[in-house]
Formats: C-alpha cells, sequence, structure tokens
C-alpha cells in the first residue's frame, strides 16, 4: 500500500515480543480494548525502530481481530487457518487497526479505525477449495483472509474503511506525511 501511494521507504522488522505484549494487555481487571492493544503494538513497533533511526519518520503499524472478546493470531498452519475460519463462519468480527509514527524514539501520531465484518455462511467444499487456493498466503492474514484476493468470497457484509481492513489506515497516515512536509501538500 506504501509504495502504491508513491512512498519510498525501507522495511525494518522491530525486535518484539508481539504475543507477549498482546498478551499482557488483554488479560485482568486492566484488560485494554482491541483497539488499545493495535495501538501500543504499533506504537511500541515504531519507537523501536525510531530509537535505532533518530533521524528518520518511523511508522508501526498493528492490527487486531476480535471476536466476542477474544482476540486472534495469525494461523501457523492450514489447520489453524480452518479452526479461524470455522470460528469465524456466520459470525460478525472485528478489525481493530493503528498506525503510529515516531521520530527520535518517541511516538509523536497516532490514527485507529475499526471495521465490521460478516462471513457467511459457507460450505465445507467451498472452504477446503479456499484453503488449497490461498495456500500459505492465509497464514499471513489474522482471519486466515486477504480481502483484497479470493478472500472477499468469505464474506455477506463488510462496513469500514477498505484500508483499514487490509491492517493500514493510510488516508490518514498520508495526511499526516503531508503536515510533516514529507509529501507535497
Amino acid at each position: 500500500m506504501l509504495r502504491a501511494s508513491g512512498l519510498d521507504f525501507e522495511i525494518i522488522a522491530a525486535d518484539i515480543d508481539e504475543a507477549a505484549i498482546r498478551e499482557a494487555l488483554s488479560q485482568g481487571e486492566n484488560r485494554s480494548d482491541p483497539g488499545n492493544v493495535a495501538e501500543i503494538l504499533a506504537r511500541t513497533k515504531a519507537e523501536t525502530i525510531s530509537a535505532a533511526n533518530p533521524d528518520a519518520i518511523v511508522i508501526g503499524a498493528d492490527q487486531i481481530l476480535t471476536l466476542d472478546g477474544e482476540i486472534f493470531e495469525k494461523p501457523a498452519n492450514v489447520e489453524a487457518a480452518r479452526n479461524t475460519l470455522l470460528k469465524l463462519k456466520g459470525r460478525t468480527h472485528h478489525l481493530h487497526a493503528c498506525v503510529c509514527a515516531a521520530l527520535n524514539g518517541q511516538g509523536v501520531w497516532n490514527h485507529g479505525e475499526a471495521a465490521q465484518l460478516t462471513m457467511r455462511d459457507f460450505s465445507a467444499k467451498f472452504m477446503d477449495n479456499y484453503l488449497a487456493a490461498e495456500g500459505g498466503s492465509a497464514f499471513d492474514s489474522v482471519g486466515a483472509y486477504r480481502l483484497e484476493s479470493y478472500g472477499v468470497q468469505l464474506f455477506s457484509e463488510v462496513k469500514g474503511d477498505y484500508f483499514t481492513i487490509l491492517g493500514l489506515p493510510i488516508v490518514a497516515l498520508l495526511g499526516f506525511l503531508r503536515k510533516e512536509g514529507v509529501l507535497e501538500p
């Protein structure tokens, strides 16, 4: 999405334990709402990389999928993808996406959005065909689907910004970058 929008950038993976952070924020009395979890993960990624690259505006993003209070993780294999799809089948889930910017190791901006998606009640044969067609791509998404691909056939209703569903509220990010002078107004 960033490249398609004309941005020149470098990808640097943040060395953080996302699962541990997600777990800590999802437990007990101080349980964070999913939007806050996405924001904290996105900010942690951006600030971690920014500390080592102080002169760059560093962008971090994260997306959380929830269904009835359960936070999902990316499936590790076909069986996990199948289980995710079976849980989501015929039900409405939420995607919470957040993008953050950091400079000199400190977060300077963030924006979060949520979307609501209802998966249709598809057949076992459709799911088998879908998983075979998607292959390892089903493991790249927390919901085992890519809306921009064959995964769109899983849904009966989608409410929310398309880019948020893809994992990056890019329109707001581009507005921030224009304000900062990175992009032309």
